[in-house]
């Protein structure tokens, strides 16, 4: 079995995390200014130790001192001699910088496909019949070959499915496009957020989170001070990280050590004003991905912060000093006090309000998984560097990483946003040409027109005389061979032709 962490000591009292209930999930509260960082970076170096890689959201930036060796601040000298510890060896740790934004570290992209209707639904808060039409826009998409990779892809979908929904209402049902616009207004303010850059290729591959140099666990640090302002962004991201987690690892059941261990700093932040289903999914992932191998710990100021359905699920505890000025703060540490297991030696309620920094109530998983008494002790300062790198040490991490040249350049290649706006440019040609073409007829058809009507035109006034004229002429020419007519017939008739007078007159 691996070698469990040391994390806080007493005299000659020692409190340790096993390393086999280390994915029975944990949660480190406390105070701004309690310590909690440095008792989170004790912990990121130690599984890093035993071969266990991390994920850790950095709100602050103070993390990535991690990859350096510590040994020159001398509050930690002092408390390592303290506590008979300063034989220790500095060293830091491997890590890999992420960034969301490609500023700070390498780029985290997702696609619009990997995230699915649902994880996109349940963050943009549609309600069922929203989530309904945004599902069939990705069935749609299936359907006809359509590649959603980035927020433009679906964002053309979108459009797509408004100007033909008579067509697909009657193939996939009904299509509101009130729904369509409420879905166009929540990715808005996903775009407004950065969210164009998450969204996009290459999608990272969750197998580089889960990597070993010469036998430690890599360190991956997403780098969240920038991040942590963009609450839509963060929950999205977090959302999917969890999820396909969950998805692509088989199940492990008890392991000597976690296969990987996710830290969030300042997880209140992902609670404040979270809806439902947010706080929802990760109680689910909370609950099952223990049986992945995959360890959980949460990083906030106090237990209060985090539901009590997510909190039940938290079994290794660090409880750093909290503040009781206003009733709010009392009845907060009364709430962090009950979440221990009882020790009749420790006064829960007062001894959390006298923490010095550094200084915790602890309460870790036994070898049966049985939370242990809480006690009071000190963190055991880590062997890094406390606070974050220059840029020189950042750029160099960037650089010798893992994964330095993987994900830095975006790649944009034909997907729906290209095939649909081809074919409505086509479209928009084939009007033009068919709106010409009937231009070009109708103006044929007036040319025409006017051809007719010039026959049918008045004659000019020599015209009309000559035309009298000849008219007159012709009729009297005309009467004159029908007078002749007429008399020959009548002459033959009554014997008329010369006037002979008869014999016997």
């Amino acid at each position: 079995m691996a070698e469990p962490i040391l994390l806080a000591k007493r005299d000659a009292a020692e409190y340790h995390l096993l390393m086999n209930m280390a994915n029975r999930h944990g949660v480190v509260t406390g105070a701004t200014g309690t310590g909690k960082t440095v008792t989170l970076q004790k912990m990121a170096e130690g599984f890093s130790q035993r071969g266990v890689p991390v994920f850790m959201a950095d709100i602050k930036g103070d993390l990535t001192g991690v990859s350096q060796p510590g040994g020159t601040h001398p509050k930690i000298l002092e408390r390592l001699k303290s506590l008979g510890l300063e034989n220790q060896t500095f060293e830091g740790s491997p890590v890999t910088l992420w960034d969301v934004f490609g500023k700070q570290g390498h780029p985290l992209r997702a696609t619009v496909s990997e995230m699915g209707p649902l994880l996109l639904s349940r963050i943009l808060q549609l309600n069922e019949t929203q989530e309904g039409v945004l599902t069939l826009a990705f069935k749609i998409a299936d359907d006809n070959g359509l590649l959603l990779l980035d927020l433009k892809d679906l964002k053309q979908q979108l459009i797509f499915v408004g100007e033909n929904a008579e067509e697909f209402t009657v193939t996939y049902g009904n299509v509101s496009k009130a729904s369509i616009g409420a879905i166009q207004r929540g990715l808005l303010q996903l775009e407004q957020q950065g969210a164009e850059q998450f969204f996009g290729e290459p999608a990272v591959k969750l197998e580089d989170f889960i990597q070993t140099v010469g036998g430690r666990g890599v360190l991956n640090i997403l780098a969240a001070d920038d991040l942590i302002n963009s609450p839509k962004l963060y929950s999205t991201f977090l959302l999917w990280l969890l999820s396909e987690l969950f998805e692509m690892l088989p199940e492990a059941g008890d392991l000597d050590k976690p296969k990987l261990v996710f830290f969030f700093d300042e997880a209140h932040l992902l609670f404040d004003d979270a809806p439902k289903a947010l706080v929802d999914k990760i109680e689910q992932v909370v609950r099952l991905i223990r049986s992945k191998g995959v360890g959980v710990y949460f990083v906030t100021q106090s237990p209060a912060d985090i539901p009590d359905s997510v909190l039940a699920q938290l079994g290794n505890r660090v409880q750093h000093a909290l503040r009781a000025y206003t009733p709010k703060e009392q009845e907060a540490v009364k709430v962090a006090a009950k979440s221990f297991r009882e020790n009749p030696a420790v006064d829960t309620v007062k001894t959390i309000t006298e923490l010095g920094v550094g200084e915790v109530l602890i309460s870790c998983l036994d070898e049966k998984g049985v939370p242990t008494m809480v006690d009071r002790a000190f963190v055991v300062p880590p062997v890094s560097q406390i606070g974050p790198v220059t840029p020189e040490q950042r750029t160099a991490l960037i650089n010798n990483s893992l994964v330095a040249g993987v994900y830095e350049e975006a790649v944009d290649r034909e997907s729906a946003f290209e095939i649909l706006s081809a074919r409505a440019q086509q479209k928009m040609q084939e009007e033009a040409a068919a709106k010409a073409e009937l231009e070009a007829q109708k103006e044929a058809e007036k040319a025409a027109k006017a051809e007719r009507a010039a026959a049918r035109a008045p004659d000019t006034l020599v015209e009309s005389i000559t035309k009298s004229v000849a008219r007159s002429a012709s009729s009297s020419i005309g009467r004159q061979i029908g007078n002749t007519i007429v008399r020959g017939i009548l002459g033959g008739i009554f014997g008329g032709g010369s006037k002979k007078k008869s014999s016997w007159f």
